[in-house]
């Protein structure tokens, strides 16, 4: 099972007395009062937790220190100030040889480029970083060649990069991190230097494979779509700062501000949005108390029940859905009028 991943209070300083600049921070300078001192506040009080098997997605536009923050979680970047903790160890008090091992043995990483070698086969570069840890030669080549298949490459293990499309060349890139059974997957951009259609295709890869590794995993990434499609939590950054951490429903219905609410508005909520966002929780208990007819029995969904779903089941009702739990407990209805409301990007008050 993978382990938790915790980042608190991270800040990154460029030029000159950083730390200083910290200080300057924490007592209510902004990132333009230091800036003017020949100093870039890139990363400023970041904090948050990444549970095991979860995909953690950190978006923002170029500029906002996502990557900058994700450099620090495995210690390519030293902080200037806050602790990375993962697995229970905190890798900001490591030293450089052990945090080599680290990035050798628990955490991966996939880049935006592929960085494939040029004169090493696929099989090769998917091995690579086996071949660092040491692991035998028939070993890291049987395990490269299991990562190749799960990422769809079977067959094409002696092949070379410039034989392979983008899409392909970023298969093995993500296969070379899986080969070495990290827990912990930092992709930066991964996904961002293909077209549309193979971007989509990768995207269906890792939701695929996730299903059965449950790998821990920060994806970056400046599309707010590919962040809702990916991620189980996401965090939005603008000038260095996490202004807002939550679901994709969350950030969806209730943006922290209007930086949020800008990239949200263009969404099509019907991808996003699930029975348990738009359900009327004031009715609750049993199933009997959803508002229809007596005797006529209700039509329930589960709280994660897709909206588009939803609205072809509404279709066909003269009364709310009722949305259950496990133990078909009420937990609350969806009249019509309210999947109405949503569609047309209506303002609605949750409970």
């Amino acid at each position: 099972m993978s382990s938790r991943l915790e980042a608190e209070h991270l800040y990154k300083v460029f030029g000159r007395q950083p730390v200083k600049a910290v200080e300057r921070l924490r007592q209510g300078a902004d990132r333009e009062e230091l800036r003017a001192d020949g100093t870039t506040a890139a990363v400023i009080d970041a904090s948050f937790t990444v549970e095991p098997g979860q995909i953690f997605v950190v978006m923002g536009l170029s500029g906002s220190g996502k990557s900058t923050l994700l450099r620090m979680l495995n210690g390519l970047l030293e902080p200037t100030d806050g602790r990375v903790r993962f697995d229970g160890q905190d890798l900001t008090a490591l030293g450089d040889r052990e945090l080599r091992e680290v990035r050798a043995h628990k955490i991966s990483m996939v880049f935006q480029h592929f960085a494939l070698f040029p004169h090493r086969s696929v099989l090769e570069n998917a091995a690579y970083g086996l071949a660092v840890q040491g692991v035998p030669r028939a070993e890291r080549e049987k395990r490269a060649g299991e990562a190749l298949a799960l990422c769809g490459l079977a067959g094409w293990e002696k092949s070379w990069p410039d034989e392979l499309s983008g899409g392909m060349q970023q298969r093995v890139g993500l296969a070379r991190a899986l080969a070495t059974d990290a827990d912990l997957l930092l992709m930066d951009e991964s996904f961002s230097a293909l077209d549309p259609l193979i971007r989509r295709d990768m995207q269906d890869q890792l939701l695929q494979l996730q299903q059965s590794l449950k790998k821990t995993i920060v994806f970056i990434t400046h599309d707010l779509n590919e962040a809702m499609r990916l991620g189980d939590r996401i965090a939005v950054m603008r000038d260095g700062e996490i202004v807002q951490i939550g679901s994709a429903e969350d950030i969806l219905i209730r943006p922290a501000d209007d930086y949020v609410a800008s990239f949200t508005k263009d969404v099509d909520r019907s991808r996003v949005l699930t029975a348990s966002a738009v359900m009327d929780t004031e009715v609750r208990g049993d199933e009997a108390d959803c508002g229809c007819e007596s005797g006529s029995g209700c039509r329930t969904v589960s709280p994660d029940t897709p909206f588009t779903e939803l609205c072809a089941i509404s279709a066909r009702l003269t009364h709310p859905v009722a949305v259950v739990d496990e133990k078909r407990k009420l937990l609350g209805v969806v009249p019509q009028q309210r999947l109405v409301g949503f569609i047309g990007d209506a303002e609605v008050t949750h409970a």
